[in-house]
C-alpha cells in the first residue's frame, strides 16, 4: 500500500478506514460505516478494505481490538491507534488546509468576475 504520512496524502479508502476505527469495529461493519458516511459514493470490496486493513496494521496505524463479552469472536474488531491519531490528524489539517486556500482562490475569481461585469455594466 503506498500510504505514507512523510508523503502527505492519505488515499481516501485509507481515511475513511481509520474515521470508522475511532471505535472497535470489525470489518464488514468497517466496510458498511464507510458506505453510509460517504452517502454511497465509496463502497469498498472486501479485498480491497482487508488488504489496507492489513497494511495499517503494519504500518501500526490500527491494531486488533480485544474481543469481550458476548461478540462473535471469529470477528476480529479493529481500533486506531496513537500513531494512526497522529496520522488521521496531520490528514484532517493537510485536508484544512486545501479546502481554505481553495475557498480563498474561488473568492477572488468570484470578486474578479463581478468586478468584470460591473465594468462591462458601466456600474
Amino acid at each position: 500500500m503506498p500510504e505514507s504520512f512523510e508523503r502527505g496524502a492519505l488515499t481516501e479508502a485509507v481515511f475513511y478506514i481509520l474515521l470508522s476505527v475511532h471505535e472497535p469495529m470489525h470489518g464488514y461493519a468497517i466496510m458498511q460505516n464507510i458506505e453510509k458516511l460517504t452517502a454511497g459514493r465509496v463502497v469498498l470490496g472486501a479485498g480491497t478494505l482487508y488488504g489496507a486493513i492489513n497494511a495499517l496494521v503494519q504500518k501500526g496505524w490500527i491494531a486488533s481490538a480485544a474481543t469481550t463479552g458476548e461478540r462473535d469472536s471469529r470477528k476480529k474488531e479493529y481500533l486506531i491507534t496513537e500513531a494512526g491519531r497522529a496520522v488521521f490528524r496531520g490528514e484532517l489539517g493537510r485536508l484544512g488546509e486545501l479546502l481554505r486556500d481553495g475557498k480563498a482562490a474561488d473568492k477572488k475569481e468570484q470578486e474578479k468576475e463581478r468586478e468584470k461585469h460591473d465594468d462591462e455594466a458601466g456600474i
